[in-house]
């Protein structure tokens, strides 16, 4: 498959670039940095430019077959700029499939079904600012033409790769409050194959 990678150089996102190109998949990956892909691979094309360019997305976008965003919110507003141009970029081209990282916060909350996890008592964080960002990807995923998942880890730390970990449609797993870097991006590629979760989102955690 071609599959552009948006957040490549991020933890989760180097991990799947990795992953793919180990499948021996094409990968595009779409950076504001050159110098940060360290990777030296022939299955490997390195574009630079910004996700909050749309001429930047129509130029990564060229003949993708499957989009992975490890985008994250890095204190910004990043995340839900680019997610519109993204989404056109990905109709107009007619490519369907998107698989996005989010954050357990965007999942349904247990004892609040009508809330999402971060809007409820579940929640112990005291920032929500980043848990919006991805409500706001998470809602203009609902309301497009696109064949979208959201991955949506716990706590990540860097950790090793278990392979073994729980998954949940719409919700967290049970009383999960980890899953490692290497795991969710495991997870992650693996939707390129699979259409199980297809517009849902997904909570993953041991």
């Amino acid at each position: 498959m071609n599959i552009l990678v948006l957040g490549a150089t991020g933890r989760v996102g180097s991990q799947i670039v990795t992953y793919a190109l180990h499948d021996r998949h094409h990968v595009t990956v779409l950076v504001r940095t050159l110098e940060k892909i360290q990777i030296n691979n022939e299955n490997l094309t390195i574009i630079e430019g910004n996700v909050l360019n749309k001429d930047d997305i129509v130029r990564a976008m060229h003949g993708i077959d499957v989009v992975i965003s490890a985008l994250n919110t890095d204190g910004t507003t990043t995340l839900s700029e680019s997610i519109p141009f993204i989404i056109e970029v990905m109709e107009n081209e007619g490519v369907q499939r998107i698989i996005t990282i989010g954050t357990a916060g965007i999942l349904q909350s247990r004892t609040s079904p009508n809330s999402l996890h971060y809007q409820s008592s579940e929640s112990k964080r005291k920032s929500t600012r980043a848990a919006k960002e991805h409500h706001k990807v998470y809602n203009m995923l609902k309301h497009s033409t696109l064949e979208w998942t959201i991955v949506c880890p716990t706590y990540l730390p860097d950790g090793e790769s278990l392979g073994k970990y729980r998954v949940g449609r719409n919700f967290l797993p049970e009383g999960g409050v980890k899953i490692s870097v290497p795991d969710t991006a495991e997870f992650t590629f693996n939707q390129i194959k699979s259409r199980d979760y297809i517009k849902s989102r997904v909570g993953i955690a041991y």
